[in-house]
């Protein structure tokens, strides 16, 4: 019986010392997607034919001795990621039938580099949600427990990578929604420096706040997948033209002498008392690798959650607008005029998540409501981005918990919107700071799991993977997977 590695890492090497083929590693996540998704429902769109087309073609490039570092790796691609001649829905209704004319530059990125995409993950509709429940396409379940949430929007590739039906998937975080579901489906997800991963060709939700990253097993596999997605793109206003680097290559080093901040106010009431427990044993634990740990105070904390639900709302608005039924995606049947057409397509293509949102950003943006709303918020975003800066000149990195709790029950929060928002209560800070952070699996609660949040200044990935990977070589949170079978 073969045994194929289930790391990006693992998998390189084997294909490098051609132990395996691509073919045979892609063929192998095939047969698990085909097997055992049914009762995750993690994929929207699997690229069997593709993917196969694509591993016999990084085969003859290894063959050759043109190979890139990760050629023949697959992936899962979130649905938010644009790919020629393959739907692209955003989990939305609206986007069902669309087949996007182009590739993402990320998609690009990933092709250049000669890796095999399994196919596209399943998402919170537009990216707007924290459980994965908001999608057309239904729920995703938790691969630990199938009655719990995975976490979102990036909840079909953080249960991909966890059941092993993908060695490493993309996600994009807006306000944690790569860090929060690899916390609840312990694996490990970067969210990096805003403008260091190309926005274009990846469907706006909030666009000061979108970010694409990595998602994998562990911190060495993230920054190997890293080093393909990472740099400027001019065809993306956004991009931050910031010299590349290879983020492995400091995994090794030690961490002895590295100065942490643990912010008191992720340690109040709001914390679950056995997640802080884990998340305090998880800071002891890198205590003993030689970190210092210190408390700081980041006081806008609670003025987070507001802040952003405003400004994400606001940029949603006018971003979903787009949607019309005019150019692409869901148009109603036989609409009578113009406003018709509008208002049908509108109200059928998007689910209720999405259009609360519309409501609360176009409320915030209208006349005599901007400055009392818009406004504010972003004064307020100065005021937390200042508290960073703040905190991060007396220390390296940042230490707390990802997600106030383990994964919570599917249906359980459906009906308290504000309830579901708080669940993100350590992550959105980061988005409006714009600065990099990483959630890791450091430890189990109720038979789920819990992630530790590290959080850095501009551009210190590679610092943020190297402590996560330090973390990685004393623990074994993160070789652990869901009792699955098959």
């Amino acid at each position: 019986m073969t045994i194929y590695p289930d790391t990006v890492a693992g998998i390189a090497n084997a294909l490098a010392k051609r132990e395996l083929s691509s073919v045979e590693i892609t063929r192998h996540y095939l047969d698990r997607i085909n097997a055992l998704d049914r009762q995750i429902n993690s994929y929207i769109t699997i690229c069997e034919a593709h993917a196969l087309e694509q591993a016999r073609a990084a085969d003859r490039r290894i063959a050759s001795g043109q190979g890139a570092p990760l050629t023949g790796v697959p992936y899962a691609h979130k649905d938010i990621f644009c790919t020629k001649g393959i739907r692209t829905s955003c989990g939305s209704r609206m986007l069902d039938n669309f087949i996007s004319p182009y590739d993402a530059t990320v998609t690009e990125h990933l092709n250049n580099a000669g890796m095999v995409l399994l196919g596209k993950t399943n998402m919170d509709e537009f990216a707007m949600g924290s459980s994965n429940e908001t999608s057309f396409y239904g729920p995703v379940a938790n691969p630990w427990k199938f009655d719990s949430v995975p976490g979102g929007s990036s909840g079909g590739s953080a249960a991909a990578v966890a059941a092993r039906l993908a060695p490493c998937a993309t996600g994009t975080d807006t306000g944690g929604s790569i860090r929060q579901p690899a916390a609840l489906c312990g694996i490990t997800g970067l969210k990096p420096t805003y403008g260091r991963v190309s926005r274009y060709g990846m469907i706006a939700f909030a666009s000061s706040l979108d970010q694409g990253g990595p998602m994998a097993t562990n911190a060495h596999d993230c920054a190997l997948l890293m080093n393909v997605l990472a740099g400027f793109d001019a065809k993306d206003s956004t991009s931050v033209d910031h010299p590349t680097e290879d983020y492995s290559a400091t995994l090794g080093h030690s961490i002895k002498g590295l100065k942490c901040g643990v912010p008191k106010q992720y340690f109040d009431k709001s914390l679950d008392p056995a997640v802080a427990a884990s998340i305090r044993q998880a800071i002891t634990e890198l205590e003993s690798l030689g970190a210092q740990c210190v408390e700081v105070d980041l006081p806008s904390t609670e003025l987070a959650i507001p802040s952003y639900y405003v400004i994400s709302s606001a940029e949603c608005s006018s971003n979903m607008s787009r949607y019309d039924g005019v150019r692409f995606g869901y148009r109603c049947r036989d609409p009578v005029d113009l406003q018709d057409m509008y208002t049908r397509t509108r109200g059928e293509g998007f689910g209720k998540e999405t259009k609360r949102r519309i409501l609360i950003g176009t409320y915030a943006l209208s006349s005599g409501y901007y400055d009392a709303y818009y406004t504010k918020a972003q004064q307020i975003r100065r005021i937390i981005q200042q508290d960073f800066k703040n905190a991060l000149a007396e220390v390296d990195v940042l230490l707390g918990p990802t997600s106030p709790t383990v994964a919570f029950g599917l249906g359980q929060k459906s009906s308290e919107p504000v309830s579901m928002y708080l669940s993100d209560i350590y992550t959105t800070a980061i988005n409006l700071a714009g600065l990099p952070a990483l959630s890791m699996p450091a430890g189990f609660v109720d038979e789920l799991p819990v992630g530790l949040q590290i959080i850095g200044d501009f551009f210190s990935e590679s610092k943020l993977l190297q402590i996560a990977h330090q973390y990685q070589q004393v623990t074994g949170w993160h070789l652990l997977a869901p009792p699955l079978g098959g």
